[in-house]
């Protein structure tokens, strides 16, 4: 009997075994533990996981179930890397969508086109992201050019003439603080201070006190992570906030944990945004909408909309090739057009410049205006579509 039960057991896990090796693999590179954005990958994966959920739920692509596997990149470009390698070696995905640092993607993105996987960035803005036109290489966010057009439309409608820069040295901040200057320049009339930090310092004092010295009209936050809550902090300490109005350079506003940390100087920030619920939002947006809360008990953010997002291009791409060989996914993604969580279309052309493969959701710049303010009542102050 017990030869029989060990056979059985055994007959069973390979069955298992062939079962799972039928599943259609969809890697995930996010941050999940420090240097990196934890919470901000930690968005990103419930996104795709309930996006996943949803596919197997209607029955799967082309007959088979799709797999979600998940890596954590800390952030770190060589951890990407190592993860990206591990997903298609060893789990044999068809594509690796994610990605909320921008030097992870642009490293990743060097092994990928030799390896032939495609990736599909969520929340990674650099430049290069794109402009190399790699075949392999997609994205559904915003490009460094539009983030920094937002918020010069911003400057101009304010009328600010001095504004601080205080960055860190990764290919995000390097990127938007020099296309900061280049626009800057273009428009005239706007003289704009640069002050770069290494992401690991604990202490910007320094870097601030020059900000502060400056005398800027406005201050851009271009800190990720903890950086982003060190600045906040330090610089209210020296009084440099509230006094002096700060753009936050992305959505980190909008998480649940933001009034925890920023109770007493969260008011008067603005930060950029690129959704609000006053946005439509499709009628898969809205499937998704309505699972998150009910799984999450919160609105969905948009980190976890464009995780969902990402899971339903692929599985439309993979059912519109009819193919889940990744060539022939690059190619589809290329020609087709995808419904996505916004009341908008989506494709991917080979457009010029860094919009190669790239599709631009609107960008938003928010303003609390209370302290504790939920985000979803912050006022619009602009809206700006790429042209």
């Amino acid at each position: 009997m017990r030869t029989k039960g060990i056979l059985l057991a055994m007959a069973l896990s390979v069955a298992s075994f062939g079962a799972a090796a039928q599943d259609i693999g969809v890697g995930l590179i996010v941050p999940l533990s420090a240097p990196g954005d934890a919470t901000g990958g930690q968005l990103i994966r419930r996104g795709a996981e309930i996006g996943i959920e949803m596919v197997n739920a209607q029955g799967g692509v082309l007959g088979k179930k799709m797999q979600l596997f998940v890596q954590d990149s800390q952030g770190k470009p060589e951890a990407g890397v190592a993860a990206y390698r591990r997903l298609v070696s060893e789990n044999k995905v068809v594509a690796v969508p994610g990605f909320f640092h921008s030097s992870v993607s642009i490293a990743v993105n060097e092994v990928a086109k030799d390896m032939g996987v495609p990736t599909l960035a969520v929340q990674a803005s650099a430049s290069d992201i794109t402009a190399k036109h790699y075949d392999i290489a997609f994205r559904t966010h915003v490009v460094d050019p539009v983030r920094v057009e937002t918020w010069m439309t911003f400057i101009k409608q304010k009328g600010f003439k001095r504004v601080s820069l205080i960055a860190e040295t990764t290919d995000y901040g390097i990127g938007l603080a020099d296309e900061t200057l280049a626009q800057a320049k273009k428009m005239g009339g706007i003289e704009v201070q640069k002050v770069m930090f290494d992401r690991t310092v604990t202490d910007l004092t320094p870097q601030l006190l020059q900000v502060k010295a400056f005398k800027p009209d406005m201050v851009i936050n271009i800190g990720v992570g903890q950086p982003l809550d060190l600045i906040m902090d330090q610089a209210t300490t020296i009084g440099l906030l509230p006094n002096t109005p700060m753009l936050i350079s992305y959505d980190a506003p909008t998480r649940p944990q933001f009034w925890q940390l920023h109770e007493k100087n969260g008011n008067g920030i603005y930060f950029i945004a690129y959704y609000s619920p006053k946005s439509k939002l499709s009628d898969i947006g809205d499937q998704f909408a309505k699972a998150y809360k009910e799984k999450y008990k919160e609105d969905p953010v948009y980190g976890a909309l464009n995780g969902f997002g990402a899971v339903m291009i692929l599985a439309q791409a993979i059912k519109a090739g009819n193919s889940a060989d990744p060539k022939t996914l690059i190619k589809t993604l290329e020609s087709g057009t995808y419904k996505s969580w916004p009341d908008a279309p989506v494709t991917f052309p080979k457009a010029d410049g860094v919009y190669w493969h790239n599709w631009v959701p609107p960008v938003l710049i928010l303003h609390y205006t209370a302290a504790k303010q939920d985000w979803k009542d912050a006022e619009v102050t602009v809206t700006y579509s790429k042209k």
